[in-house]
């Protein structure tokens, strides 16, 4: 089992590879979000082995999980943004 991440999937944030299930969305649900390991594999289509390798690799790169974080919270500002002060006004 191998976290990988490319450009061209999933906005090169951290994955499992072969698949697009994030290190991110393993950690939301598993931890964040207190679902059992093996309910996170069967949700997510992944094996048992996979959910621990995407949580292991979390904790073993905080720099890295700090950076996806904060790309996706520029990310979620600029939507946010953009969603509030449209490009032309209403008559």
């Amino acid at each position: 089992m191998t976290i990988t991440s490319d450009p061209e999937v999933l906005g090169g944030d951290p994955r499992i590879d072969g698949t697009r299930v994030g290190v991110l969305q393993v950690f939301e649900l598993a931890v964040s979000g207190g679902y059992p390991p093996e309910d996170v594999a069967d949700q997510l289509g992944i094996g048992l082995g996979e959910v621990h390798a995407a949580l292991a690799w979390y904790y073993d790169h905080p720099e890295e999980v700090r950076e996806v974080r904060e790309r996706h919270r520029e990310v979620e500002r600029d939507l946010g943004d953009s969603a509030l002060s449209p490009p032309h006004t209403a008559e």
